[in-house]
């Protein structure tokens, strides 16, 4: 295939294959082909799948791969929607538009090019839009919308189409079954409108996880309750309906299905159970997801009798106005010849005002805010690739859920502006500069219409530091790189990320192809988004944030700086950058998603808390006891195998590897308490002696007898200390509650759980001893070792002391053992070691847990270890897929809610260059395009502190410049702010105290501070900055402690 033939193959009819071939990007023939085979369904690749599964399930994206998707218009907004819903993996998506790319386009088609100006717009992207996605087929049409052609699909997304032609469509497509979407982004304005027809069915309306609880009683009434237990809110909602199973007495509620009725947060009602046996224990309750299907109107009766879903609650009024904005813009193009109102035109925005009064002439009257129509008027023409993001994200996921029936579409019209972009002083009838809005024939043109050339000059010399190249981080680049962000003089993007590309990443990161796969985030974002706009002054580094590289964003880093963007993955990372932000006073632009749901925030110098102001409440973390020995759901014994997968292949063999390489590993375990002592000791005689494996055969013997340990030999250990019938003080059955009552697993070559555990947990420990053969090894061969393994007896013994609770766990782990008999058992274990010279040149080979590589046995190690466990305790098991989403710590992830995300954090940079001051012009947000839910709030002001009668807030600090002694920087605030310092700090380091040694004291304060740092702390000052931070602590005038700033100490 030469770059004059692209083939597109999709399969239309069983026993044929349709090619669609493009020749010379001129000609069009389908050629249909008898296929020698049946074409059978692919199967959803897990791998490039694998974080939008967690968020839409395997059956959801089964419906969306038989969906064809028609998007028409591919100037941003289209192309943004067409970008999510390929990456996302519909069967297939035709690109439409007749129109050719425009100059103007460039503010937010991103995948056209300067070079492309003339050329059709459809085929200009097909080309780079099919790159995205392997699975989609992705075809361009130029044609005109008919019948006969929109029949072909399932879904229809219109964006520049007129509104007579969206009645049309939809009047057709409505009566065919096909879903429509309309979307518009028009400067700060954009709207979306769905019919799905009259009885759209959907299958989740949230998309949470469906919810279970335990049960602690049942009452037998007319109006039953159900208790559930205390450490556990049941987290259930009127109307939900639950189905039982595990009840013990009353039995006949065992797989009833019943809509319940909230009592409190542990109890609920589903009706009368008068006539059933009496509750004796146990019992799980579930939900059970209802689908719902939802009616929507036909677009004609819809403009009339419309449904809104508000996006801002501040703004309550707007999406009225902005309905009645629309149809008159399009009544306007229709009177004038297709043009819209030109920029900052009053002619033009007084003639749409009229428009809008004869279009809200009638009963339902909106009250109009004529300003509020002039806006839209002199934005008619803007184009802004951040709104194209907010719109086409939410737009997209609407697509997915048109092809899915998963979560809640939107009903029916969807208006959002954010006009508080705009510089808090503009003044909407203001004649002055309007030639600074018109086209310039200028790349940025549509940028312009909205906010003028002067405005974009200043944001193309704008210095913007990204923290990381992923999913945000790639949508991040790309609109910064369409608003001309770091593209004119003094202007820079610098962007840092050390990970490099994986397969999972492609789904989502779309500035990356499969064959970037291994190569560097950074540098490949970094060339991806200068292709889109060679003007784009962007750097890319590989170092990741934190203390270590405060040499390279040092102060002269930050001092060049206009802000920085975060787009981490993780907390601890945040607040650095945050606490770099803090001391450099420079504005943060924060955000992060959860599957379908999305947050924004903003930090301003001087105005806003910090991200570290408020802190999410810690992840709730699954009790020892629970995890050794008592668990009752699935994410316990997941986590117990990934502790086991840890312990065994992991540490072992770099404990092995300690005491072999390093000579001080001995003097370092001595200091350990005994227990901990045995414990390593143990795993090292093991790895090195007593189960030391020399081929791939003893490492399946090895695995045999791992299995037995772990599922039958500690299982009946536990049932011998605490009987199946065994009873607590209080005369309560002991295995109640959360407490199940475990069995032992029989080993059984033929069960497919007995032989992955073993397959798993030999190949790993093959791998850490180096060993071969598990590639060749066969299932039959397998099969003939395991024959001939013979299986050391077990017997249960008295003495062995098993945790009932967390108390009993804390009392044991702190209880003291006798000190001769431990030094005993060591020294014993020391002496069946084999000396480290013995063994100079030997190492074993630790496994590091890798959750996407399906050839490495981690994953298939824990899920079937999890699953034997689960089967021991009679607890539902979880596929390879549910498994490694826990055990991997997997964020769930979609193109779509990024998408949003990352357009809604750059209107807040539009804000930061205007200079708007007012905490109210800027707006944090969260959705959930699940539901559909968008909320939107002004940040929290940094909270006021007061020492004295000076206000301050975490902004503030103290400035003091030049290496002074500590006797002029006491007296320096002794004078000055009538503040005595009773302590100074510099990190961990300690450098006065009020009550210190008197000839301690006197000998520091005569000392610089700075020769004062380097003593404490041992070490010389860093070169790469001229600042230390210090801590005081200060008194007032009468000797009150006072809380104060931080000092910034200038010692160079």
């Amino acid at each position: 295939i030469n770059a004059e033939y692209t083939y597109i193959f999709s399969t239309h009819t069983p026993g044929f294959l349709y090619i669609r071939c493009f020749i010379g990007k001129q000609h069009d023939r389908a050629v249909k082909m008898s296929a020698a085979m049946e074409i059978e369904k692919q199967d959803i690749d897990e791998g490039l799948y694998s974080r939008q599964l967690y968020v839409l399930g395997h059956e959801a994206m089964q419906k969306m791969s038989t969906s064809n998707v028609l998007i028409s218009g591919m100037r941003g907004l289209g192309l943004e929607i067409a970008k999510n819903v390929v990456l996302a993996g519909v069967k297939s998506v035709t690109i439409h538009d007749p129109a050719n790319v425009e100059v103007a386009d460039l503010s937010s088609q991103y995948f056209c090019r300067l070079d492309d100006v003339g050329k059709n717009r459809a085929l200009v992207t097909r080309e780079r839009m099919a790159e995205l996605n392997s699975y989609v087929p992705v075809t361009a049409s130029t044609e005109p919308l008919t019948e006969a052609f929109v029949s072909q699909f399932q879904c229809v997304v219109l964006t520049e189409s007129t509104l007579d032609e969206q009645l049309l469509i939809d009047d057709f497509a409505r009566s065919a079954g096909i879903r429509v979407i309309v979307a518009s982004s028009r400067g700060l304005f954009g709207h979306i409108f769905n019919d799905f027809g009259d009885a759209f069915q959907v299958s989740d309306v949230n998309g949470e996880t469906a919810v279970s609880c335990m049960i602690a009683s049942i009452t037998k009434d007319a109006e039953c309750v159900v208790t559930t237990l205390d450490e556990h809110r049941h987290g259930l909602e009127d109307g939900d309906v639950v189905t039982f199973a595990e009840v013990q007495g009353m039995t006949e509620v065992n797989g009833l299905e019943r809509t319940i009725k909230v009592l409190g947060p542990y109890t609920f009602s589903f009706g009368d159970t008068s006539a059933f046996g009496e509750y004796t224990r146990g019992g799980i309750a579930r939900q059970v997801k209802q689908p719902k299907t939802v009616a929507f109107k036909p677009l004609r009766a819809a403009l009339a009798d419309p449904d809104f879903l508000v996006t801002d609650f501040a703004k309550f009024d707007r999406p009225a106005q902005q309905h009645l904005a629309e149809q008159a813009l399009h009544r306007f193009a229709q009177r004038n010849g297709g043009r819209l109102p030109a920029p900052r035109n009053a002619a033009d925005a007084e003639a749409l005002i009229a428009l809008v009064g004869e279009l809200n002439a009638g009963a339902n009257k909106v009250d109009v805010d004529a300003s509020f129509i002039k806006r839209y008027a002199h934005m008619a023409t803007g184009d802004l690739a951040p709104m194209a993001g907010v719109i086409g994200g939410a737009a997209a996921q609407e697509v997915l859920k048109a092809c899915s029936g998963k979560f809640s579409p939107i009903q029916q019209f969807l208006y959002f502006d954010a006009l508080e972009c705009l510089p808090e002083d503009d003044d909407v009838d203001s004649a002055a500069c309007v030639d600074g809005y018109q086209p310039m024939g200028s790349r940025y043109d549509g940028q312009i219409a909205v906010f003028g050339k002067d405005f974009q000059a200043r944001l193309n010399g704008v210095n913007q530091f990204v923290v990381g190249a992923g999913a945000i981080g790639c949508e991040m680049l790309k609109n910064y790189a369409m608003m001309g962000v770091g593209c004119g003089t003094g202007g820079k993007v610098t962007v840092t990320d050390m990970d490099t590309i994986e397969k999972s990443n492609l789904n989502r990161q779309f500035l990356f192809r499969p064959w970037n796969v291994q190569q560097l985030k950074s540098e490949t974002a970094a060339a991806a988004v200068k292709a889109m706009n060679p003007a784009m002054n962007v750097e890319a580094h590989q170092n990741r944030v934190g203390p270590d590289t405060e040499n390279i964003y040092n102060d002269a880093f930050f001092a060049a700086l206009d802000g920085v963007t975060n787009a981490l993955d993780n907390v601890e990372a945040r607040m650095y950058m945050d606490r770099r932000c803090v001391y450099y006073r420079k504005p943060l632009l924060e955000s992060g998603t959860l599957g379908t749901k999305g947050n924004t925030q903003v930090v301003l110098p001087h105005v806003t808390e910090s991200y570290s102001s408020s802190q999410d409440p810690p992840e709730k973390s699954i009790p020892i006891c629970t995890l050794k020995n008592f668990p009752n759901e699935i994410a316990h014994t997941i986590q117990w195998a990934r502790d086991a997968f840890e312990g065994v292949f992991c540490q072992q063999p770099e404990s092995v590897n300690q005491y072999l390489g390093n000579a001080d590993f001995m003097d370092q375990l001595a200091k350990q308490p005994a227990s901990q002592q045995i414990e390593t000791l143990e795993a090292i005689r093991d790895c090195l002696v007593t189960h030391k494996p020399l081929t791939f055969d003893e490492c399946i013997v090895w695995a045999r007898i791992k299995f037995e340990e772990m599922f039958n030999n500690s299982i009946r250990q536990l049932l011998f200390n605490f009987p199946a019938d065994q009873v607590t003080t209080s005369g309560a059955p002991f295995w109640s509650g959360p407490k199940r009552c475990p069995r032992p697993l029989t080993f059984d070559a033929s069960e497919p759980l007995h032989m992955g555990f073993v397959v798993a947990a030999a190949n790993l420990r093959a791998f850490n001893y180096g060993l071969k053969g598990g590639d060749s090894a066969s299932p039959e061969h397998f099969r003939t070792v395991l024959e001939s393994v013979m299986v050391p007896e077990f017997t249960p013994r008295s003495g062995v002391k098993i945790a009932a609770n967390d108390a009993e766990a804390q009392a044991q782990g702190g209880a003291v053992s006798s000190g001769d008999v431990d030094a005993d058992q060591i020294k014993a274990l020391l002496d069946a070691l084999p000396a480290p010279t013995s063994l100079a040149e030997y190492r074993l080979h630790p496994c590091e847990f890798e959750k996407d590589d399906d050839t490495n046995f981690h994953i298939d190690y824990i899920a079937a270890c999890s699953n034997a466990r689960a089967t021991n305790y009679s607890i539902a098991p979880a596929d390879k897929h549910q498994t490694k989403g826990i055990a991997g710590k997997i964020i769930p992830a979609i193109a779509t809610t990024t998408a949003l995300v990352s357009g809604l954090v750059c209107l807040e940079l539009f804000k930061i260059v205007q200079g708007n001051k007012k905490i109210e012009s800027y707006k944090n947000g969260f959705v959930n395009l699940a539901l559909p839910f968008f909320a939107f709030s002004e940040p929290i002001a940094a909270p006021k502190l007061k020492y004295g009668d000076t206000e301050w807030t975490l902004w503030d600090r103290f400035d003091v410049q030049g290496d002074i002694t500590l006797q002029e920087f006491i007296d320096h605030f002794q004078e000055k702010y009538n503040l005595e310092v009773t302590m100074l700090s510099s990190g961990v380091s300690m450098l006065y105290l009020f009550f210190m040694p008197a000839a301690k004291k006197k000998e520091r304060m005569a000392m610089k501070l700075s020769a004062i740092a380097e003593t404490v702390s041992k070490k010389p000052l860093p070169t790469h900055t001229d600042y230390l931070v210090f801590e005081i602590c200060c008194n007032d005038k009468d000797g009150e402690d006072e809380e104060v700033p931080f000092v910034c100490y200038k010692f160079r």
